[in-house]
């Protein structure tokens, strides 16, 4: 994998905390600028704007910094500029296939079910209060870093 796109429906909540994940696992691992990262949203109404409060509070508990992301909607390009576009649920995913223009080359999946083997959603945590966005911080983490893992597994094999 060169490239992998996180998605989710504003891109304020649980694809720029993915993103902000990957790129912490990634520097960790030694591999930071040897996969292309980036998060987007289905919709464009948060545009320009950096991740919902709660989501920078919750990865900042736990040292990752998400102030410098800013929120996009899933563009064209994008299918095929990256070789994965994970979706935090399945509508996500559903919505992603129908806006996926003729001679896609990106692969299109559910993000837990790509990183982990899981056939679950990444819940949406805007309704709700903290606790959300710390579950979405934790199911994130164990993605990312499934998926940084068999990155290192492929470079050194």
């Amino acid at each position: 994998m060169r490239s992998i796109l996180f998605v989710c429906l504003g891109n304020i909540c649980r694809s720029p905390t993915a993103e902000g994940l990957m790129l912490n696992h990634l520097a960790a691992a030694g591999l930071t600028g040897r996969v292309r990262v980036d998060s987007a949203g289905i919709g464009g109404w948060h545009a320009g704007d950096p991740p919902d409060p709660r989501a920078i509070a919750a990865a900042a508990k736990r040292g990752v910094d998400l102030t410098p992301l800013r929120a996009r909607k899933v563009r064209p390009t994008d299918f095929t500029d990256f070789e994965l576009i994970v979706g935090m649920d399945r509508q996500n995913v559903a919505d992603l296939r129908r806006l996926a223009p003729a001679g896609t080359t990106a692969r299109i999946g559910l993000c837990l079910e790509e990183a982990l083997g899981l056939a679950n959603e990444v819940p949406d945590p805007y309704y709700g209060d903290g606790r959300g966005f710390d579950a979405v911080f934790d199911l994130c983490d164990r993605a990312t870093g499934a998926f940084v893992d068999r990155l290192v597994q492929a470079a050194s094999g």
